[in-house]
């Protein structure tokens, strides 16, 4: 992008930034290892920002949306408003923004443009690459109508407690890939256990069908036992407001389910007893925990509060009778908590206090979807950094670990709620990625990322770390080594907040931790290679080198090619050279295609003779998104020298995609 003067402004601070943020700490890892973890490049790392020198980021991209959107070459319908801003410390911007069209929001249109410091144009990350467009802006079906239905769908999905709450608004739905006029109906209402009900239905404008639904508040689970004496932020007059974390105020539902509650209030600035028969004792904890993950986001990745503007959110305790929950809403920036089975054991733990808040962080950057795949990668994201959240406060009184809920004792047994090393021990996580896995409630689906983290992390087989036993393995029986969670977290982070989409699924997610393992450690680098390692540990992708962690040379395009819907087919060609006799007779093909409908693709090898060797065909059943396989072809007859071809065609409508890359590896 050309630099502009605002671009000029917008290096300066940059520069400025970079002396102040070497300052930035690091979370220890606490787990032996057998050799030096790498370390990240710091010039990749994020800068520090200060809520009023964010604010002057996002001022000027603000400023120069139009000539961004000229440089996208977005419609001239479209138009960017700027959701989130993050920089490197070299200089580099990461600027996140939501697109209109013709005025209307564009849902599942985010995307995230990448800057040098000197202002130049280094790329783009979009949920979708479809060119937005829709025939006409006037619904066929009314507000009213779309509202019946969604409440409909709320009472089905919700219970009968849901109900219909504001009037739908007017918006392209993109998140599919095909860009339709809809309507967004938002309903009200508790769901079946009191949790509050906040159902998003999509309806399409002209058809009245329904095109997708998702939950808006975010649940997780964790236990209150305490972290033992602490020290806990507070204002003058004693009440539970932390002035050096943005006012982060905590309340007192007083076992009601809406409204804020009370502001808990002290005489003597001593708070609770430790245990839960006095009130103040779960807002202890809960306050503890949202300034621990506050102080770790700020210490290790220089976020300053949730949105990254410095404003503390507010946290609800005593929420309900015997509540056994906790949640996070961005509608009320707040998390919150209930008191568990028989108002024994409040859920304000602090890897609980650390979930709910990061749901807040992932709804300001990349803002996952909650369902689908993208719904089990936000999940994952909440329980990966209570993980690094733990591990960074060093608590001895809670020693860290990659356990969910371990003290909430939620099936009465003393296990906890979920296991990271191997996700399918509660009973109905699930341990690696496979076709459907976006049909699994969210809290499962999100077993294949929590299991890719600790692998990253930690590596595979059996092990103790602070006193807990694990035994993690892999979907393909191969080993992966951890790189420590000190530089998994960096990893994930950056994924998170500068690669990822609402739409990110864990083919992508793949994408953007190896784009981030690159940034920070270079794309030759051990740590690139682990990453790649444990997400096929996951069964994502393929390993490294042979797909074994042996000698096999790998060639590869990531050139994208657009797939026309249920039109011809279309090739990406790869050509190779410098080989001696053919190819082998377990030839690996990695495919890695984005598609709203896999099923619908029919995906050919083509050898340079012109031979053809069919890879996949069409599958009416199989409705996941993306394809994200490598297959095997005994290609002994053909010479390895020539271009070679992946052929693909979409055999039905209503759908869109592209080659993302593929690969060969000899």
């Amino acid at each position: 992008m050309r630099p502009t003067p605002r671009a000029a402004r917008r290096r300066s601070a940059a520069c400025a930034l970079i002396t102040t943020a070497a300052m930035l700490a690091v979370g220890v890892q606490a787990s032996p290892a057998s050799a030096a973890p790498p370390r990240p490049d710091k010039d990749a790392l994020p800068v520090s920002l200060s809520p009023s020198e964010r604010a002057e980021l996002i001022q000027d991209a603000e400023a120069d949306a139009p000539e961004t959107a000229g440089t996208l070459k977005l419609g001239a319908k479209e138009k960017l408003r700027v959701r989130d801003v993050v920089q490197d410390r070299d200089g580099t911007t990461h600027t996140r923004y939501e697109r209109t069209y013709a005025g209307l929001p564009v849902l599942g249109g985010d995307l995230v443009v990448h800057e040098t410091k000197s202002g130049k144009h280094e790329g783009v990350t979009k949920a979708t690459k479809a060119t937005i467009k829709v025939p006409s802006t006037r619904a066929e079906v009314s507000a009213t109508t779309a509202k019946k239905s969604a409440l409909t769908t709320a009472k089905d999905e919700a219970g009968a407690k849901a109900k219909a709450a504001d009037a739908p608004r007017k918006v392209i739905w993109a998140a599919d890939g095909n860009p339709v006029l809809a309507w967004e109906t938002v309903t009200g209402g508790l769901q079946e256990d009191g949790t509050p009900n906040e159902l998003h239905v999509i309806t399409d404008a002209t058809t009245g069908k329904e095109l997708h639904s998702w939950q808006g508040v975010h649940q997780g689970t964790g236990n209150s036992q305490y972290a033992g004496r602490v020290t806990i932020g507070t204002a003058p007059g004693y009440t539970l407001t932390d002035t050096g974390r943005g006012d982060h105020k905590t309340y007192d539902m007083n076992n009601g389910t809406s409204g804020s509650g009370s502001l808990f209030t002290d005489a003597d600035d001593v708070w609770g007893d430790g245990t839960p028969g006095h009130r103040q004792t779960a807002a202890v904890d809960a306050h503890y925990g949202a300034a621990v993950t506050w102080d770790y986001y700020k210490e290790v990745h220089g976020r300053s509060g949730i949105k990254g503007d410095g404003v503390g959110a507010r946290t609800r305790v005593h929420y309900g009778n015997a509540y056994v929950n906790a949640f996070w809403q961005d509608s009320c920036f707040c998390m919150t908590y209930g008191d568990g089975d028989g108002n024994a054991k409040p859920l304000t733990s602090l890897d609980v206090a650390a979930h709910e808040m990061t749901h807040g962080v992932t709804s300001a950057t990349a803002n996952l979807t909650y369902s689908g795949e993208s719904g089990g990668l936000n999940e994952a994201t909440s329980d990966i950094f209570a993980a690094a959240v733990e591990f960074h406060a060093g608590n001895p009184q809670d020693p860290a670990d990659y356990l969910v809920g371990e003290k909430i004792d939620i099936r009465g047994n003393g296990t906890p709620l979920r296991y990271m090393d191997k996700p399918s021990r509660d009973g109905s996580s699930k341990d690696y990625w496979y076709s459907g896995i976006g049909n699994v409630d969210v809290h499962y689906s999100s077993g294949p990322a929590n299991h890719f983290f600790y692998l990253l992390s930690e590596g595979s087989g059996a092990k103790e770390i602070n006193g807990v036993q694990y035994d993690s393995p892999t979907s393909d029986g191969l080993p992966v080594t951890g790189i420590g969670i000190a530089n998994a977290e960096k990893i994930w982070f950056k994924a998170l907040t500068e690669y990822m989409t609402s739409s990110t699924n864990y083919a992508r997610a793949r994408t953007a931790t190896l784009q981030a393992a690159a940034d920070l450690f270079g794309a030759d680098s051990a740590a690139y290679e682990a990453v790649g390692h444990a997400w096929a540990g996951v069964n994502v992708g393929t390993r490294p080198g042979d797909g074994g962690g042996g000698t096999g040379e790998t060639y590869e395009t990531t050139d994208d090619v657009a797939i026309p819907d249920a039109g011809s087919a279309v090739t990406s060609s790869l050509t190779i050279s410098g080989r001696s006799g053919n190819a082998p007779s377990d030839l690996r093909v990695g495919v890695e295609i984005v598609h709203t409908y896999r099923g619908d693709l029919v995906i050919d090898l083509i050898a340079p003779d012109g031979t053809s060797y069919r890879l996949k065909g069409a599958d009416s059943w199989d409705s996941a998104d993306d394809v994200s396989e490598t297959y095997t072809v005994n290609a002994s007859s053909e010479s390895a020298n020539g271009t070679w071809k992946l052929s693909v065609r979409d055999s039905y409508a209503r759908d869109t995609g592209y080659i993302d890359s593929w690969k060969l590896t000899f």
